[in-house]
């Protein structure tokens, strides 16, 4: 989705993902929020909008955003939004909602904490509660059936997991001005039911590459949770750039926003255009392509 107005990335920062951490969620989202407004040179009272990314499943308690909120601050009133979801869909929310003109600052943060549980049981309530739900599957069953799809196919496939970690990022947004510019983003998603889709292509992300344009790409952070889920999103979203992977250290809700951090980072380092993407569900099932390039 290109838009009128343009927005930049002027603050990002991310906790190191750690494999426990003992801090409540208001207390990572005020350590990480802070860091970003300090990384644009800004003020709580200077944000127009904020929107967070998380999901209550994982943190193992209802409402656990609105407990959050305390880290960010909520009183005097503010405008503000979340999605259950990773923090990149929160990112895609702030970025129309900065189109509408009647603010020009928002703020992004997303915390996530995969230590408190089994993640495994977490993510397959995301499957279908009739179909797939009573049978046992797990995310890994599944990916398993993606790793033989291609190994049929002839592409050479792993089934190596995520090693999976707690953690937040937080991202902070102007209209106009310095920093790297958001110059595309947009998301799609797959059919629900893996047994509607072709098992060795991602349509969706295919279709967000599309909708935002790759070329001239030089890095590509990649949000990962399988080793083979690397191969076939280089594959659909038409990579022959360096690529770097959130596998390695994934922070449920958390590993695509930071990801829209570190391609902005990698601009402010001096790539004229980079990547990032975020995915949900099982088998890559939604996906977002974020394109930043130097303002």
């Amino acid at each position: 989705m290109r838009l009128a107005r343009a927005i930049h990335v002027c603050g990002f920062a991310e906790l190191p993902p750690v494999e426990l951490d003992h801090r409540s969620e208001a207390e990572l989202v005020q350590a990480v929020t802070a860091l970003a407004l300090a990384d644009a040179g800004m003020q709580r009272g200077d944000i127009g909008f904020t929107c967070s990314g998380s999901s209550d499943y994982v943190m193992g308690r209802p409402f656990s955003f609105v407990m959050a909120l305390d880290g960010v601050g909520a009183w005097p009133p503010i405008r503000e939004s979340h999605v259950e979801m990773d923090g990149a869909w929160a990112l895609y929310e702030a970025f129309i909602r900065l189109q509408h003109g009647d603010v020009d600052t928002a703020l992004v943060y997303a915390f996530g904490k995969s230590s408190l549980g089994a993640l495994a049981d977490v993510l397959a309530l995301q499957l279908d509660p009739y179909t797939l739900a009573p049978l046992g599957v797990t995310h890994e069953v599944l990916a398993g059936l993606q790793v033989q799809a291609l190994r049929d196919r002839g592409v050479e496939a792993s089934l190596e997991g995520a090693e999976h970690r707690d953690g937040a990022a937080a991202i902070c947004l102007r209209v106009g001005g310095e920093g790297p510019r958001i110059a595309a983003i947009d998301h799609r998603i797959d059919a629900h039911d893996p047994g509607l889709r072709e098992l060795t292509r991602v349509p969706s992300a295919e279709l967000a590459a599309r909708a935002c344009g790759t070329e001239g790409v030089e890095i590509a952070h990649l949000h990962a949770q399988w080793a083979h889920e690397e191969v076939l999103l280089r594959e659909a979203l038409g990579l022959s750039c360096e690529t770097r992977s959130s596998r390695m250290a994934d922070v449920p809700m958390v590993s695509g926003l930071a990801n829209i951090g570190r391609a902005a980072q990698a601009v402010r380092d001096g790539v004229p255009r980079a990547l990032a993407h975020a995915a949900q569900g099982p088998m890559l099932q939604q996906n977002l392509v974020c394109i930043l390039e130097a303002a």
